[in-house]
């Protein structure tokens, strides 16, 4: 049984953080998921370190779910927003190829983590279990920035490419996350 919660618990810093991070988590799910479909073609040398990627965002997102549901919040309204673009982005990179798909992830783990390290600053003494949450994620979501970063060549072609428009995208659905 979820216990009753106060609209106050819902408009809470803290709370509204949880539920972004935990819907951004099912989004890098699916990135993963959709890029081993098409890795298995493309890539397949590639395919088993990004389960191993994909089994750390299961589990991160496993944390926030736990946090969430501590808490009696409801998962955030963009989270099968988040899955069906992870989905597709992850096809469509993993389409062509290594370079690609390491380049969408540097791109979506540089965003990430300049987020998540806003959010220790702003909840540290404030949230504690909310800086726990966010704390236990980071050197997994650093790995996954710095390792794709070694397949890039300085000048790639798909990090100029894919860079600013997977920033954008997911700048905006953090902020679509933090606002709706």
């Amino acid at each position: 049984m979820i216990p009753a919660v106060s609209m106050n618990a819902h408009t809470t810093l803290g709370g509204r953080i949880l539920k972004v991070n935990h819907a951004g988590e099912q989004g890098a799910v699916n990135i993963y998921a959709g890029q081993i479909f098409m890795a298995r073609l493309t890539t397949p040398t590639l395919v088993p370190e990004l389960r191993e990627f994909k089994s750390h965002e299961e589990a991160h997102r496993a944390i926030f779910a736990a946090e969430l549901k501590r808490r009696g919040l409801p998962r955030c309204r963009s989270y099968w927003l988040c899955a069906a673009g992870g989905y597709t982005l992850g096809l469509l990179t993993g389409l062509f190829g290594k370079r690609a798909i390491a380049a969408t992830t540097v791109a979506v783990e540089s965003v990430v983590l300049k987020h998540l390290e806003h959010q220790l600053t702003d909840l540290h003494g404030k949230d504690q279990d909310a800086v726990a949450a966010i704390s236990a994620i980071v050197v997994e979501e650093r790995l996954h920035h710095d390792q794709s970063a070694s397949y890039l060549p300085t000048g790639n072609l798909w990090s100029k490419l894919i860079t600013p428009v997977v920033a954008l995208s997911t700048e905006a659905v953090i902020w679509m996350g933090m606002n709706i």
